[in-house]
C-alpha cells in the first residue's frame, strides 16, 4: 500500500515537472540535433540555432501542412530529399515530399502546370535556363515583389542574396528575382594532372608538337593533346585523349545548348550570354528575339556553328572510347573515373562528387585518396573573342508557379526553398554534392584548408578565381526553352549519324527555330523575326555571325602557373 502510494506520488511529480518544461524545449532539442548534423557550417552554432529557430517560428501558422517539390536526380537533390526534408519537417512541422525525377520530366511537368494552371507541385527546382520562358509567359512568382509584400513575414532575415554566387541567373531583364539558385555546377575542362606533369609525356609531347603539354587554352591545343594520348598504353590499358557522348537522345541537345556553340565562339561579346547574338545563335533586338538563322541575323547555322558541330563529330569518332557514341549525358558523366581518359573538353562537375572520382581505390586517386585529376577553364574555339562567355553553369533554381500555388502553400514552399539554401546547411550541402551557390561557402576557412590538401581537384579554386563569372546559364533570350531545346538533339543527331553534313544539320536547326519563333505569341517580348537578307550581308557586318576564320595556333598553360596568376589577381 505504502509502496503504491510512493509510486503514485512519483508519477504525479514527473507529470508536474513535465508541465514546467517550456513548450519550445522539444523543438530546441530538435534544432540542436540538426545543428550537429549540419557541421561544418559557415555559421557558428549559436547563429545556426538562431536561423533554424526563425524557420520554426515563421512556419507555425503552416504546421501540419504537406507540400510537394521536385528536382532532377543529382546527388545534391537526393540529399535534400533524404536529409533536409526530414530536418525541415522536424523543425517546422511542414511535411515535404521532394520527388527526384529526370531533368526532362521536370521540364515537362513545369510546362503542364503552366498550361493547365492545375497544381502538380508546390515548387520546382527548375533550371534557370527557363528564365526566358518564365519572363515571357509571366508564369513564375516574382520573388522580389513577394519578399517585400505578401511573403515578407516568411522571408528569412538571414537569406542574404548578396552572398549568392550568381543570383542574376534567375533574374528577368529588369533585375527581378524570378528563380532562386539552389545548386549550380559548371562545365569545366577535366584532365589527368598526373599524366600532364609526367616528365616522360611532357618530353614526348614537346618533341612531337613543338610546345609544352599543359592545360589547353584553345581547341587547337585540345585536339593535339587528344591525338597525343589516344592509343597509348598507360597503367596496362589503352587510353583515349577525349571523352564525350553521342546517343540520339534529349541529352545530346544539352551538350550543344549548354554552351558548345559559345565555347566555339559563335555568339557576340558581352556577358552573360553575348549581345546582340547569344550563345544559342539567337539575335535579340532589345529584349525581342529576331532570328536564329544567318539570313535573319542569327548564327545557329553560321560558319562558327558548323565548325563547332564538325569538331564535335570528328573528336567523338577519332579520340573518344568507341562506346562513347552510344552513351547519354548521365552514362558519360562518371566514365573518366575509369582511368583511361586523358582529358574532357567539358565535364559537369556535379559528377565529380561521385565516389568513383574520390574513393581511395579509384584509378583516378592517389594512395591517400586525393584526386590525380584537376579541373580548369574550358578551352575555346577559333571564333571565340576576348569578352565572351566561355562555359556553362547549370543553375537549378527554386521556382514557384504563381497562378497555381497561392496562400499558405506558397508560403510553405518559399520557406522550404530558403531552408535548402540557408547558410546553416550550404557548406554541408557542398561537401555532399559539390554544387556551390554561396560565396560564404567557397571562401570558408574549412574549404580553404581542404583546398590546400587538393581534396576537390580544383573545384573550389575555380569558384574563387576571377574567371568564374564567365560561366553562365542559357540566359533570358531563349524565348521558349522546352520547345526550342527539343529541336537541337534531333538535328545535331543527323550530323552524328552521318545522315546530314554539319552544315545541313545546323541549317535545319536554324530554320526550324526561326519557324517556331515566328509562330510564338507570348505575353511579353515575344519573338518578331527580322526580314530575310543574304548570308553575305550578315557575314560582312561587325560581330556575329562571323565569316570563316583561318586555323589558330595551339596554346597551352601550365596548370600551376594558372593558379598563381589567379591568386595574384
Amino acid at each position: 500500500m505504502v509502496c503504491k502510494r510512493r509510486v503514485g506520488l512519483a508519477v504525479q511529480l514527473v507529470i508536474a515537472l513535465a508541465l514546467l518544461v517550456p513548450a519550445s524545449a522539444g523543438a530546441q532539442d530538435t534544432i540542436g540535433k540538426w545543428v550537429d548534423v549540419f557541421q561544418p557550417s559557415v555559421l557558428n552554432q549559436k547563429q545556426q540555432r538562431q536561423e533554424l529557430e526563425w524557420f520554426k517560428q515563421a512556419a507555425e501558422p503552416m504546421q501540419g501542412l504537406e507540400i510537394k517539390s521536385v528536382a532532377e536526380g543529382i546527388t545534391t537533390h537526393k540529399w535534400e530529399a533524404k536529409v533536409l526534408a526530414q530536418a525541415f519537417y522536424e523543425i517546422t512541422g511542414i511535411k515535404v515530399t521532394h520527388d527526384i525525377i529526370g531533368e526532362g520530366e521536370v521540364v515537362d511537368r513545369v510546362q503542364r502546370q503552366i498550361q493547365t494552371q492545375r497544381k502538380i507541385y508546390d515548387i520546382y527546382v527548375n533550371d534557370a535556363d527557363l528564365i526566358g520562358t518564365h519572363l515571357r509567359l509571366d508564369s513564375a512568382l516574382n520573388l522580389s515583389d513577394y519578399m517585400k509584400g505578401e511573403g515578407a513575414e516568411v522571408t528569412n532575415p538571414m537569406l542574404d542574396l548578396d552572398d549568392f554566387l550568381n543570383p542574376e541567373f534567375g533574374q528577368d531583364y529588369d533585375g527581378n528575382q524570378l528563380q532562386l539558385p539552389d545548386q549550380q555546377f559548371a562545365n569545366l575542362y577535366w584532365f589527368r594532372y598526373d599524366w600532364f606533369t609526367d616528365p616522360k609525356y611532357k618530353k614526348e609531347f614537346q618533341d612531337e608538337y613543338g610546345y609544352e603539354l599543359g592545360v589547353p587554352v584553345n581547341w587547337a591545343a585540345y585536339e593535339d593533346i587528344a591525338e597525343f594520348f589516344t592509343g597509348k598504353t598507360i597503367d596496362g590499358q589503352t587510353v583515349y585523349g577525349h571523352m564525350d557522348y553521342g546517343k540520339k537522345s534529349p541529352s545530346l541537345g544539352w551538350r550543344f545548348t549548354d554552351a558548345w556553340l559559345s565555347i566555339a565562339g559563335v555568339g557576340d561579346k558581352g556577358l552573360p550570354n553575348g549581345y546582340p547574338v547569344d550563345e544559342w545563335g539567337i539575335r535579340v533586338d532589345g529584349k525581342t528575339p529576331v532570328g536564329a538563322s544567318v539570313e535573319r541575323g542569327g548564327a545557329a547555322n553560321s560558319p562558327a556553328a558548323v565548325y563547332a558541330t564538325t569538331k564535335y563529330v570528328e573528336w567523338l569518332k577519332k579520340y573518344a572510347p568507341p562506346y562513347a557514341a552510344s552513351m547519354t549525358w548521365s552514362e558519360a558523366g562518371p566514365t573518366p573515373a575509369r582511368g583511361n581518359v586523358a582529358q574532357r573538353v567539358f565535364q559537369y562537375i556535379t559528377w565529380l562528387s561521385d565516389p568513383a572520382f574520390n574513393s581511395p581505390d579509384s584509378p583516378v586517386t592517389d594512395a591517400t585518396g586525393k584526386p590525380v585529376w584537376r579541373v580548369a577553364p574550358t578551352p575555346h574555339g577559333k571564333y571565340w573573342d576576348e569578352g565572351m562567355k566561355v562555359g556553362y553553369q547549370d543553375a537549378g533554381s527554386w521556382t514557384i508557379l504563381k497562378d497555381s500555388v497561392t496562400g499558405k502553400y506558397r508560403k510553405a514552399a518559399w520557406l522550404w526553398a530558403q531552408f535548402c539554401v540557408s547558410k546553416s546547411v550550404c557548406l554541408k550541402k557542398f561537401l555532399v554534392g559539390r554544387t556551390p551557390i554561396r560565396k560564404s561557402t567557397v571562401f570558408s576557412d574549412y574549404l580553404a584548408k581542404e583546398e590546400e590538401k587538393g581534396t576537390y581537384g580544383g573545384i573550389v579554386t575555380f569558384y574563387k578565381s576571377p574567371v568564374e563569372h564567365m560561366w553562365t546559364d542559357s540566359g533570358p533570350n531563349v524565348p521558349h526553352y522546352p520547345l526550342l531545346a527539343e529541336q537541337w538533339w534531333k538535328n545535331v543527331a543527323l550530323a552524328v549519324t552521318g545522315e546530314a553534313t554539319p552544315q545541313e544539320a545546323m541549317d535545319s536547326l536554324a530554320y526550324k527555330m526561326d519557324d517556331l519563333m515566328g509562330k510564338m505569341r507570348l505575353n511579353q517580348y515575344s519573338p518578331k523575326l527580322n526580314p530575310k537578307k543574304s548570308r553575305e550581308y550578315w557575314l560582312s557586318q561587325p560581330g556575329s555571325p562571323k565569316p570563316v576564320r583561318s586555323e589558330e595556333e595551339p596554346e597551352t598553360m601550365p596548370y600551376d602557373e594558372m593558379l598563381k596568376k589567379w591568386k595574384n589577381q
